[in-house]
C-alpha cells in the first residue's frame, strides 16, 4: 500500500468536486473538463491556475486509478483518531490504543502508519517511500504528412531526476491534429523506489501543407478552373495526398465555391476513412488578347440575363443591359 501523509489532510473528492460514490467515468471527465479550464497554457503567468492544474491532478493521480482510490478510501474511512494517534504516536503499545494493530483489508495498518510517518515499514529500497513517477510534458513539431498517416519518432528528454538526457521513442497516431495532446504511458521521469513512471504528455504541433487543409478526418483542397470548364463542364483530375490523382466530374454550370466530395480520400484513422473536398475557385484570365476580347463580347451580346436580378424586386424586370 502506497499511502501518503496529505490523505489524512486533503479531500480529492472535494477537490475536484465529485461526490464520493462518483464513477471511473464520472471522475475522468470531471477531472478533464477541469485540466483545460486551469491548464498554464490557457491561463499563462496565473499563479492560482497553475496551483489549481497541480490539486487537480494531484486528485485524479489517486482518484483515477482504481487500486489507489481503493487504498485512499481505506485511509480516509481509518483516519488518525481511529488509531488513538496524537500526532505520529498513539497512547497504547506502538502507538495505538489497546496495543492491537488495526487491521485494513489484510493489511497491517502499523505497516501503512509506519511508512507515512517515519518508520521503516513499508518503505521502499534505501528507506524511501515509493512514489510515482512525475508526468512530464513535452512538444513535438511534425509535418503534415506524418500527422495525417502516422509515424514513429525519437525526442530527446532531459529531467531533473536523470544525469542525462535520454532518447525516448514515441508513436503519433494517425490523424493526429494541430495542438492535440497525447499521453505516452510510462515516459514521464522515473518512479522512486520501485514504483511505475510517469507518463509522457506530447503536444503535437502540425505544420501546414502547401496544398491541403483539413477539417476533422476530411482533407480539404482548392481547385482552380477555367470560366470554360465551369460553363460547360469537365472532367479534371485532382491531386490526393498520397501522390495519386482522381477525376472529378464537373457539371455544366458549375459555381465558383462549390464542395465536392471525393469519398474514402481524407484521413485513414482507427478503421475509419474520411473524404476529400474539392472547392472550386473559377479562374478569370487578366490578360487577354485581341480576339479572345471580341469573341467574349460576342458572347456577352447574345446573353440576356443578369446575375444581379435576385437584388430588385419582381416588379422590375433587369436585365444585363440595364445600370445598377
Amino acid at each position: 500500500m502506497t499511502a501518503q501523509r496529505d490523505w489524512f489532510e486533503k479531500d480529492y473528492y472535494a477537490v475536484l468536486g465529485v461526490a464520493k460514490d462518483a464513477t471511473d467515468k464520472e471522475i475522468t471527465k470531471t477531472y478533464r473538463k477541469l485540466a483545460r479550464k486551469y491548464h498554464p497554457d490557457t491561463n499563462p503567468n496565473n499563479t492560482s491556475a497553475e496551483e489549481k492544474f497541480k490539486d487537480i491532478s494531484a486528485a485524479y493521480d489517486v482518484l483515477g486509478d482504481e487500486s489507489r482510490r481503493k487504498e485512499y478510501d481505506e485511509v480516509r474511512r481509518a483516519g488518525p483518531s481511529a488509531f488513538g494517534m496524537n500526532g505520529a504516536r498513539g497512547a497504547g503499545h506502538g502507538g495505538f490504543s489497546g496495543g492491537q494493530p488495526f487491521d485494513m483489508g489484510g493489511t497491517d495498518i502499523s505497516d501503512l502508519i509506519s511508512q507515512m510517518f517515519g518508520g521503516g515499514g513499508g518503505r521502499g529500497r534505501g528507506g524511501v517511500d515509493p512514489r510515482r513517477g512525475t508526468d512530464l510534458e513535452a512538444s513535438l513539431d511534425i509535418s503534415f504528412v506524418d500527422a495525417v498517416t502516422g509515424t514513429t519518432t525519437s525526442l530527446r528528454l532531459s529531467t531533473d531526476g536523470e544525469s542525462k538526457p535520454r532518447e525516448v521513442n514515441v508513436r503519433i497516431p494517425a490523424g493526429v491534429d494541430n495542438g492535440q495532446r497525447i499521453r505516452i504511458k510510462g515516459r514521464g521521469e522515473p518512479g522512486r523506489s520501485g514504483a511505475p513512471a510517469g507518463d509522457l504528455l506530447l503536444t503535437c504541433n502540425v505544420a501546414a501543407h502547401h496544398l491541403f487543409g483539413r477539417e476533422g478526418k476530411n482533407l480539404t483542397v482548392q481547385l482552380p478552373i477555367t470560366f470554360t470548364e465551369a460553363a460547360l463542364g469537365a472532367n479534371i483530375e485532382v491531386p490526393t495526398l498520397d501522390g495519386s490523382t482522381v477525376t472529378l466530374r464537373l457539371k455544366a454550370g458549375t459555381q465558383a465555391g462549390s464542395r465536392h466530395r471525393v469519398k474514402g480520400k481524407g484521413i485513414n484513422a482507427n478503421g475509419d476513412s474520411g473524404d476529400l473536398i474539392v472547392s472550386v475557385e473559377v479562374v478569370v484570365p487578366k490578360d487577354l488578347t485581341d480576339k479572345q476580347k471580341k469573341l467574349l463580347q460576342q458572347f456577352d451580346d447574345i446573353c440576356d440575363e443578369s446575375p444581379r436580378s435576385h437584388l430588385f424586386s419582381s416588379s422590375t424586370k433587369t436585365t444585363k443591359n440595364q445600370k445598377d
